[in-house]
């Protein structure tokens, strides 16, 4: 049967697709075949092909994983942005964009043989019930979780339930020695989209956002307000690898640094009807410096933020072209559990540019393009970006701004060197994390005695860390010049430390010493206090 399969799937799909058609009506087996092409429309062929594969083809298809695969090819025939979301993710998927789950609230790795405790959620479930990092959670409920290997997305699906419901953890102390029976109560526990924030500087707040989900803009809030609490009178916006979300949220995080009434974005649908966003009078951030941060992967509503300050003549961007995505999509139920992301308008910025790269060639191509930056020079010099004049558009203020493909910053800052950016990977494919786990598992307590301050103002990562970390990299056959990137390796090793033991905040304030783009920025916020300390002397004389 399996064998069967094979020959015959690849037919029914060309068939499928041959006939142009999309789910919809029920099968009547009264009706001919002759009736069901000539008669009906084409939202029903395909249900009607997929009932008479059901009834009446001569072995069992899952004719499930027909509909998933045609649905994929559908859209694939449209834009590279409409895609298909099976019923099997749309539960990771509706919590990583609704910004939380229901779970025990702890981060893990699977150590040798058991799960282990990275760190707990602040305040969260297992925070609260007394689970320390380092701790082996060994038994839920009646499931054991050691001693056999358990694939990540099983371990997730044990601990996490239904809100209030309650979990007897059977959990194994290391640095106590000793067997601990803990029960949790599962609560809402958050996904952050706001990475980390601390003050740059003196007067310079910092904010990382990851994406823009339903808990966006209340996080960016949280954080504003802490930091204008401590001082922050100019604030960097990190959008760096940002693929956007929800086009509701960029346009409330837009408004808080736009004057009330200017335009943040309009959207044009197939019809030609446009609808237009404003900024409203509940800005908080108005009037004041604001440095926003892209890269080649920042996309979507990142661009939408990008392009909606960059047009109203706000702020500095700074950085490398963005992605280029100018589509609006719209999450619409298909009634099984699945669901489908389909573009439903373009948006332009406040000058009427679109950003949006062409997909007239195919997605293949779509892609090929985008990774030909790679290759072009563009990644470091701003001279290798191509521009096409007719997609020229100028601000108010009389700054020239382009279309299509991407946001072009206003101060460009080129890519590191391949080996800057192997640490970079490397810290991005949890190289550092796992080692930094490793290492604490060892011996947690020698840290013990540092208090946050501390660690940050006095812990240095010293040649014998540095030297296990090399080891520990070639064991896994990578090869880099450590020796030509070591303050960087110690200073993302020591911000490793710092996330496991401290916080994320700390761990990119770490990160932040060795940062380009953080370095451009306070450079050119230098700049701008040196020329108004110089006008205000000149207006003095």
């Amino acid at each position: 049967m399996k064998k069967n399969y094979q020959y015959i799937l690849p037919t029914l799909l060309a068939f499928v697709l041959a006939i142009g058609i999309f789910i919809g009506g029920k099968l009547h087996f009264n009706d001919t075949p002759e009736k069901l092409f000539s008669t009906n429309s084409k939202k029903d062929k395909l249900n009607r092909l997929i009932d008479y594969i059901d009834y009446e083809y001569v072995d069992e298809i899952d004719t499930d994983s027909i509909v998933d695969v045609t649905v994929n090819n559908i859209l694939g025939k449209l834009d590279p942005h409409s895609v298909y979301i099976p019923r099997s993710e749309m539960e990771e998927v509706s919590e990583n964009m609704k910004g939380d789950f229901v779970g025990i609230g702890v981060s893990f790795y699977m150590y040798r043989d058991s799960i282990t405790v990275i760190r707990t959620i602040k305040n969260g479930p297992s925070h609260k019930s007394g689970i320390k990092p380092g701790d082996r959670i060994l038994i839920a409920g009646q499931d054991t979780l050691f001693g056999k290997s358990i694939p990540n997305n099983e371990i997730v699906s044990t601990l996490k339930g239904k809100i209030g419901t309650k979990v007897d953890l059977k959990v194994y102390r290391k640095q106590d020695d000793e067997m601990l029976d803990v029960t949790v109560t599962r609560d809402r526990v958050p996904i952050r989209s706001v990475d980390s924030y601390y003050m740059l500087t003196r007067d310079m707040g910092y904010i990382k956002i990851n994406r823009f989900a339903e808990s966006t803009f209340n996080e960016f809030k949280d954080a504003l307000r802490k930091l204008k609490l401590r001082g922050a009178e100019k604030l960097v916006l990190d959008l760096r690898d940002n693929p956007g979300g929800y086009l509701g949220i960029a346009e409330k995080l837009a408004d808080e640094f736009l004057e009330d009434d200017k335009l943040i974005l309009f959207t044009k649908n197939k019809k030609g009807r446009v609808k237009k966003a404003f900024a409203t009078k509940k800005g908080e951030f108005e009037d004041k410096p604001v440095y926003v941060l892209i890269n080649e992967r920042s996309a979507s509503a990142s661009e939408i933020i990008a392009g909606a300050l960059q047009d109203n003549d706000i702020g500095t961007i700074v950085g490398r072209r963005s992605f280029g995505k100018g589509l609006v999509q719209r999450e619409m139920d298909l009634g099984d559990g699945s669901a489908v992301r389909l573009t439903v308008s373009r948006y332009y910025t406040p000058t009427g540019r679109s950003i949006q790269r062409s997909y007239k060639k195919g997605h293949k191509d779509y892609y090929q393009t985008f990774m030909e930056r790679y290759h072009n020079g563009e990644l470091t010099s701003v001279d290798s970006i191509k521009v096409a004049d007719s997609l020229k558009f100028v601000t108010p203020k009389g700054k020239v701004v382009y279309g299509g493909g991407g946001i072009i910053p206003d101060v460009f800052v080129p890519i590191g060197d391949n080996e800057e950016e192997a640490v970079e990977s490397l810290d991005s494919a949890e190289f550092f994390s796992r080692f930094i786990f490793e290492h604490l598992e060892k011996d947690r307590g020698r840290y013990s005695y540092l208090s946050k301050n501390e660690f940050l103002d006095d812990f240095r990562v010293d040649d014998i860390l540095f030297d296990e970390f090399i080891q520990f990299v070639l064991n896994r056959k990578i090869k880099l010049d450590f020796y030509a990137q070591e303050d960087k390796i110690k200073d993302y090793l020591k911000a490793n430390i710092a996330e496991q033991l401290f916080s994320p905040n700390l761990s990119a304030q770490i990160k932040g010493e060795h940062d380009t783009m953080l370095e451009k920025v306070k450079e050119l916020d230098q700049d701008i206090f040196n020329k108004s300390i110089m006008e205000t002397v000149q207006n003095r004389n």
